[in-house]
Order: structure tokens, then C-alpha cells, then sequence
């Protein structure tokens, strides 16, 4: 492998690049474009294309492509070629200010939850300079957003780029109100943390389950699991750790600050961990690492897994959002400062996300909701349904002193009246971390830990952003108003935790008693999709929502219907998957394996008079009547699936498939696993879960 420092960054259109090969006049334009939000100049876009496109024919490309995230919860792109006809009748290469900034794809094959006819196809992507072009498989790939025809948001980088907006927006008013004139954006930081299996291409071609849905609908437990915690960091297989290279390789090419590999606790499981970058950044680096991860397995007959849930009985997948604010002068909002007024302005914001995260919990829920991860969301790998914030004994102390007006006894016994006395040091590791919390303090950033491992991030934060700015400008407009600042500061801040003080849990969220007690609190706790979705269009959801310009009505509406139509498709698909399983594969090995058994015990009663044929007889019956269960219970879930067609309401749809559909296709695992551990190996129509979770050597 060439030195990380050659390759870092060798297929993006970034900063040094632009920097070197841009006029200063141009560069210094696009700059302002990009860090002030200030409108391109067709000049200057041209000036950009032109540089762009030499530099990306340079390395090897051919084609570019507005690469954008539609609401399908992927990438998309259209190719187009730099070739222009010239009048000799060869072709040159060419490409204008007017094909970078804007595009034009068909808006009618993506989904719309209603905005758009089906045969309104005009739509329109727009570059986002904010995100480096980049190459990758010799194509330019230029990031944009994605809308309709009217202007309605089709994608997930239009709602995050508003959403990020609006925070800058508020927190820039609170940090005027503190004095800082120097600060003119404030950005919000992730580092995504993303989870994922490594099986066996073969074993993977040979399972229907995996190939249509991303996950075993069948499969009874191995007689080792993870059990013995020895794969958690242990030391990673040759083909694995040849797989990670070469992961490495190709996201450090894109400038993807992947820092942190290794063993998760089930087997076969793994995580990769990126460095921090500005949201709209991650999200668009952490879709590249999903999709490259599963192009680089292949080349090492890997597949790799991303759903939620692949294997039943083991851990499953999540990616953690570690989330934070920072000035664009390198002040971190949520860490503690070393004045009065610092730890003020640090107290605000870490009161202004505790308000957001309980004002707007179910808004959290829902932009984690899909049907894979409802699979994870309150099994012990994952956090329960129930939102609440973990923040060590040491900073919840400290907020319980603020709310009674007593003596901190810390580092320092001292009444905290804020912008007077210092905030006792506390350091980032003072408390333990809390896996089982959903939103935990870390020290200088929030870890939202709910996030399936193959969602978009970019919901979570839409969702996140906008909370926090709602809180902001609650407080902004307060204390803009008030005539003593410090008092009103001290005195908002009390009653923020007074008010909110039920959002906040330190203990065990596995626990049931846990449960009970958040709802007593009040708490939300929406298991499922169908359960959360609809509550998107609260009254008070839209109204945030659209008050800070993240979504219109209608896009809200839209998202609401896309999302639970995804998730009825979702578990419809799985459903039809496990019946076609069980009358073609499932259901004639066992008849084949009850022939075999049968037959042997004709023989062997021929051969041996009074001979014991107890083994056959009893496996044959068990098998047989195991047969007839799944024969009944496939019909019963065909049947339902057929009713679905029936019920024309997406809402009524997803409760019905909650309350019938999951529990029969359950019903059915159960049966047709239970076959599994009776039917011989060379009889089982795939391979098991010991021959997928222990087969990558």
C-alpha cells in the first residue's frame, strides 16, 4: 500500500486542490460560497467546472454525476460522459458552470410520498459546495440536494442543510448575547460509528433470506453464539484484516477519516469508526463507507451485512452518532470553559439539548425508525425505545446544585450562581459510560446511540439540529429581552432542569423497572414503527419543524407516508421471502429427510429382526408433524399478506402487519427452526447459523 499520506485524499476535489489550481479571485469567491453561505457567480462556477473537470480526467475519469440521497435510504446516480461532439467530427471534453450547479434527473421514479404524479418527471439537483466533489470508479461524483419541480425536498441533504442552518442561526444570537463577536458560523460535528457482519459470499448466494431482505428469516442457534465473549477486540482473521485494508485504502482515497477498526461482540461482527466531521460531511462520507464496504467485501468473497438484525440470538448492528457543536474558531459548545462566562455559556447549551431531547423525544424515535431496527431497539445490544440522557454522577450533581441553590460538594463546595463563580473542573472521564443509554453526555459531545446501522444519518440529525435550534431560540428570545443577563441566565437555566429533570437517567436501561418508571415520568415509549411514525405530524412537530424552515407541511406529510410504505414493503417482502423458503426448500427437505428416515427403518427391519428403529420413528413423527405446522402456518401467512392488499390505508396497513403479519411469520420461524435442529446437515436446504457466523476463517 502507497503511504496513507500520498493516498489521503488522492480523489478529492478539496481544498488543497482548489487552493493550487484556482485563481485567487476565484478561489477566494467559492470560499465565500462555501463558508458564508454566499450566492456562486455563473463565472465562477464555470472557472470551478473547467478545473474540476481537468482534474478528474487527470485521475482517470471519464463520466460525472450529481450524486444526491433520495428517499429510498441510498445513494443514486446518473452518468453522464465529458464528451462534446467538435465539428471535425471528433469529440473534446467539456463541462460547464450550468452542469455543475444543477442537474436534471427523473423526480417521478423516486419516491414522493404524494408530492409528486407519476407522470411529473421533472426534478432538479442542485451542487452543495459545502461537500468535496470526488471520483470514484472513474466517475466525478459532484454531491448535490435533490427537489421537485415546485421545490419540495426529495432527498435527505436538503432537510440536513436547513437543519443545520437553523442552529447556526440561534446559536449565533446566544453567543452575541455572551459577548463573542468573532464567531460567524457554528457547525454540528458527527463521527458515526458503523457496525456491520462479514459472511461468506458463497454460504450468503445460498440464502433467499439474505439475498431479497438482508436478513436469515430462518435459522436456529449454533451451539456457540457469543456467549464466551471472545470475540469482542480479539485478534482480527487474515481475511478479515485483508478486507479492512483494503476498506482503508479506498475511503482514505476519498478523503473518509476512517481511524477505528475491530471485533464486535457476535461473531462475525465488526465496527469501524470514523474521525469528526461537519454533518453534512459525515453523512455524506458515512453512505460512501456503507457502500464501499460492500463493494470491497466482494472482492474478498465477503458479503457484508448492514441490516440491524441479520442473525436472530446475537447482538445486532447500530451506528452511534457522536454528535457536537463547534464554532468555526474551534470552540467546542459542549465543553466546559475555564471562566465564569464559559461554563455559563456551556451550562446554556447543554440545557438547551436536555430541552430539546425531552420537548422533542418522539421526533428522535421516529428519525431512527425503520423495520430492521425495530428488531434491535431494546435487545442487549441496543437501547430501549424509551429517548433519555445519560450524564454522569458528576454533571447531574452539579445541575441538581444549580435547580436547589445549594452547595455543590465536588472539587469545590461553592453555590454555582452562573456567571459569577467557576465551575468545578470536572474531566471528560470522571464517569463511567452508559451503553444502554440512547443519548449519553461523553464528555464534550452527545452519543445518540439508536441510529440501525444501515439508516441514513442524516435523519437522526435533521431531527437533532432542529430541537436543539427550537431550545436556542427559546432561550434567545428571553434573554434578549431581559434586563439583567445574569440573573435571567441563572434563572432559565434553573428551570430548564427543574422542568426537564425526567429526561434525565443514569441507571440501567435494560431494565424493566426502568420501563415503569419512565411511565411514570411520562415518557414516550414507541416500540415499533407504526407505532412512532404517525406522530410526525403532531401538531407541535410541525409547527417547530416548520417554523425554523427545516420541512414544509407537505414534505412532512410526504416523509410520513414514504416511511411507513417503506416499512410495510419492507416486512411484506420478508414475508412472501419466508413462504416461498418454506414450500420450495424448507418443507421438501424435511419430506426428503422423513422419506430417508423411513426407509432406513424399513431396511433395517428386513435385514435385523427386533432391531430398534426408536430414532427413526420418533425423529419421522416430530419432523412430520413439524411439517404439517409450517404447511398450516405458511398458508395462514399467505392469506394475511393477501388481506394487506385490501386495507388502503398506510397507517392501518402498518398496524396491521405489527399485530398479525409479525406474529405469524414468528409462529412460522419457530416451527420451521425447531425442524432445523431434528433434520440432518446434508438434508438442510442452506447453510446454518454456525456455518455463516464461524465460516469467514
Amino acid at each position: 500500500m502507497e503511504k496513507v499520506t500520498e493516498i489521503f485524499g488522492s480523489m478529492v476535489f478539496d481544498d488543497r486542490i482548489m487552493k493550487a489550481r484556482l485563481s485567487d479571485k476565484v478561489y477566494q469567491s467559492l470560499k465565500k460560497t462555501i463558508d458564508e453561505g454566499k450566492e456562486l457567480d455563473i463565472s465562477v462556477a464555470n472557472a470551478v467546472a473547467e478545473t474540476m473537470k481537468e482534474w478528474a480526467v487527470e485521475n482517470g475519469a471519464t463520466h460525472f454525476t450529481h450524486w444526491f440521497q433520495p428517499l429510498t435510504g441510498i445513494t443514486a446516480e446518473k452518468h453522464e460522459s465529458f464528451i462534446s461532439p467538435a465539428p471535425d467530427g471528433r469529440v473534446i471534453m467539456e463541462f460547464s458552470g450550468k452542469e455543475l450547479i444543477k442537474g436534471e434527473p427523473d423526480a417521478s421514479s423516486f419516491p414522493s410520498g404524494g408530492i409528486r404524479a407519476t407522470f411529473e418527471a421533472r426534478g432538479y439537483t442542485m451542487w452543495d459546495p459545502t461537500s468535496y466533489a470526488f471520483i470514484k470508479d472513474n466517475c466525478l461524483c459532484i454531491p448535490t440536494a435533490f427537489c421537485s419541480y415546485g421545490g419540495e425536498a426529495l432527498d435527505k441533504k436538503t432537510p440536513l442543510l436547513r437543519s443545520m442552518e437553523a442552529l447556526n442561526k440561534q446559536a449565533l444570537r446566544i453567543l452575541r448575547l455572551f459577548g463573542n463577536k468573532d464567531v460567524k458560523r457554528v457547525n454540528t460535528s458527527v463521527g458515526p460509528e458503523q457496525e456491520y457482519f462479514l459472511v461468506d459470499k458463497e454460504m450468503f448466494d445460498k440464502r433467499k433470506d439474505l439475498v431479497y431482505t438482508g436478513r436469515t428469516l430462518f435459522g436456529a442457534k449454533p451451539p456457540k453464539g457469543q456467549e464466551m465473549e471472545d470475540h469482542y477486540f480479539g485478534v482480527i482473521k487474515p481475511r478479515v484484516a485483508a478486507f479492512m485494508a483494503d476498506l482503508n485504502e479506498e475511503l482514505w482515497k476519498l478523503g473518509i477519516l476512517a481511524k477505528t477498526e475491530h471485533n464486535e461482540v457476535a461473531p462475525a461482527q465488526h465496527e469501524l469508526a470514523p474521525i469528526y466531521s461537519t454533518t453534512n460531511v459525515a453523512t455524506d462520507h458515512n453512505q460512501l463507507t456503507m457502500e464501499i464496504m460492500q463493494k470491497v467485501a466482494l472482492k474478498h468473497g465477503l458479503c457484508c451485512l448492514l441490516h440491524e438484525k441479520p442473525f436472530a440470538g446475537v447482538n445486532g448492528s447500530g451506528k452511534h452518532n457522536n454528535w457536537s457543536m463547534a464554532t468555526d474558531t474551534g470552540v467546542n459548545l459542549l465543553s466546559p470553559g475555564e471562566t465564569p462566562s464559559e461554563n455559563a455559556q456551556f451550562l446554556l447549551f447543554l440545557c438547551a439539548v436536555i430541552k430539546a431531547v425531552d420537548d422533542y423525544q418522539d421526533l428522535l424515535r421516529i428519525s431512527v425508525a425503520t423495520a430492521g431496527n425495530d428488531h434491535r431497539l431494546g435487545a442487549n445490544e441496543a437501547p430501549p425505545a424509551v429517548v433519555s440522557i445519560f450524564l454522569g454522577d458528576e454533571l447531574t450533581a452539579i445541575l441538581e446544585a444549580i435547580e436547589t441553590d445549594t452547595p455543590y460538594k465536588g472539587t469545590e463546595k461553592t453555590t454555582l450562581k452562573l456567571g459569577v463563580d467557576v465551575l468545578p473542573k470536572f474531566a471528560r472521564d470522571t464517569t463511567d459510560r452508559n451503553r444502554t443509554s440512547p443519548f449519553a453526555f461523553t464528555g464534550n459531545k452527545f452519543e445518540f446511540r439508536m441510529l440501525g446501522s444501515s439508516n441514513s444519518i442524516s435523519c437522526a440529525n435533521i431531527m437533532l439540529n432542529s430541537a436543539v435550534a427550537e431550545s436556542l431560540k427559546i432561550y434567545a428570545d428571553r434573554l434578549e429581552k431581559a434586563k439583567d443577563f445574569e440573573t435571567a441566565l441563572h434563572d432559565m437555566i434553573k428551570k430548564t432542569i427543574k422542568d426537564h429533570k425526567r429526561i434525565l437517567f443514569n441507571g440501567n436501561g435494560y431494565d424493566d423497572k426502568w420501563l415503569k418508571e419512565a411511565k411514570k415520568r411520562g415518557l414516550c415509549n414507541y416500540r415499533t414503527t407504526p407505532d412512532c411514525m404517525p406522530h410526525l405530524l403532531d401538531e407541535k412537530n410541525v409547527k417547530m419543524l416548520t417554523s425554523h424552515n427545516v420541512f414544509t407541511e407537505t414534505e412532512l406529510k410526504s416523509r410520513c407516508e414514504i416511511m411507513l410504505d417503506n416499512y410495510c414493503k419492507t416486512v411484506v417482502i420478508e414475508a412472501n421471502t419466508m413462504s416461498d423458503i418454506a414450500k420450495k426448500q424448507i418443507l421438501p427437505a424435511i419430506e426428503e429427510y422423513v422419506g430417508e428416515l423411513s426407509k432406513t427403518a424399513k431396511n433395517k427391519t428386513k435385514v435385523f429382526s427386533g432391531i430398534s428403529v426408536e430414532y427413526e420413528k420418533k425423529t419421522a413423527e416430530k419432523l412430520s408433524a413439524l411439517s404439517a405446522e409450517i404447511l398450516t402456518k405458511t398458508e395462514e401467512l399467505d392469506k394475511e399478506i393477501a388481506s394487506l392488499k385490501t386495507v388502503g390505508n398506510v397507517i392501518k396497513e402498518g398496524y396491521e402487519i405489527r399485530d398479525k403479519l409479525l406474529p405469524l411469520m414468528a409462529e412460522l420461524r419457530a416451527g420451521a427452526d425447531t425442524a432445523e435442529t431434528l433434520t440432518a446437515s446434508k438434508y438442510w436446504p442452506f447453510p446454518t447459523y454456525g456455518d455463516l457466523l464461524f465460516g469467514v476463517k
